[in-house]
């Protein structure tokens, strides 16, 4: 009998926990799981509602299959993730999330797959997005251009998290230590053979989501520095073409002087073109400013988390 560690993060959950472990247990019930045994990694990261007193609830009520970790504070998501990841001791890893927009049911068909051993990892992407906002699909989608665009490692379009792996994979992710951390990146990049299942778009089962456009924002954004150089490359090419219009114009005011004399008009378009400039040094210097606060992050070797509770 092999083990199945599913990994769930939480973040002010407190109303899903419940009904998602409802919805587990019976999908491991049936008979055709029943060469496999459900362990749970619940990882509260850093809730502010009772989702820590649901936890604990659950690991009373049944401790061999709940268990918990409690962050100190609010780590975020892929802090959640890499812990879950290194608590896990299944022979196979999954990870989903607690909300039910990724289908337990679908488990069942992912770990046969999984058993064949053609693969390593059956991962999961949705085929639609009704009911979420139009414009939060239309940033999803270009993101997911724009990134595969100017990575060399692939991101599967709409991918969700959820997904098995055996241990080889998941021993793989672990040996990276890096502290910023895009999962969807990382899984495409330590390779291995993984075949993706698609399904239906679906509604939360309680509350709200945690996240916000700008947050998606700044995740994709993330993303993009984590996984490619191409800004540093744009941000030298904005240069470049910037002092060619520069010599251009230089050139251009010696011949209209040349011909046609000095002149004391043309001050407000020379200020409009010394702050286009210092507007493009600006952000070129933000670019850079990103990757190095990034290795600077990194060269601190904080940790990822801080662990509060573990049960």
């Amino acid at each position: 009998m092999k083990t199945v560690s599913m990994i769930v993060p939480c973040f002010n959950e407190q109303e899903s926990v419940p009904i998602y472990f409802k919805a587990i247990t019976k999908v491991f019930e049936d008979p055709q799981m029943k060469d496999y045994t459900l362990e749970l990694w619940f990882i509260d990261d850093g809730s502010s509602d009772a989702t820590l007193n649901e936890l604990k609830t659950l690991n009373a009520q049944h401790p061999e299959t709940a268990h918990y970790i409690s962050f100190s504070r609010n780590f975020g998501k892929e802090s959640a993730i890499l812990a879950g990841l290194e608590a896990a001791t299944g022979e196979i890893v999954g990870l989903m999330d607690v909300d039910l927009q990724d289908p337990p049911e679908l488990l069942p068909k992912m770990l046969r797959e999984l058993h064949t051993g053609e693969y390593d990892a059956i991962g999961t992407r949705r085929v639609g997005r009704e009911g979420e906002p139009a414009f939060r699909s239309f940033l999803s989608n270009m993101f997911y251009k724009l990134i595969n665009k100017i990575s060399k490692v692939e991101i599967v379009p709409n991918a969700r998290d959820y997904r098995v792996m055996t241990r080889k994979v998941v021993n793989a992710v672990l040996n990276l230590p890096e502290r910023n951390r895009f999962s969807k990146g990382i899984f495409s990049w330590v390779g291995f053979k993984t075949k993706y299942l698609d399904f239906e778009n679906r509604e939360r089962v309680a509350g709200n989501t945690s996240w916000s456009i700008w947050q998606l924002f700044e995740y994709s954004l993330e993303a993009i520095i984590d996984f490619s150089t191409a800004p540093l490359a744009i941000a030298s090419f904005i240069g470049i073409f910037a002092c060619v219009v520069s010599v251009i114009a230089v050139i251009f005011i010696i011949i209209r002087t040349l011909f046609f004399g000095a002149t004391t008009a043309g001050w407000p378009s020379l200020a409009a073109i010394i702050l286009f400039i210092g507007g493009i040094q600006l952000f070129c210097l933000g670019i850079l400013g990103n990757y190095v606060g990034r290795i600077y992050s990194e060269s601190k070797h904080r940790p990822v988390y801080v662990v509060s509770e573990k049960k």
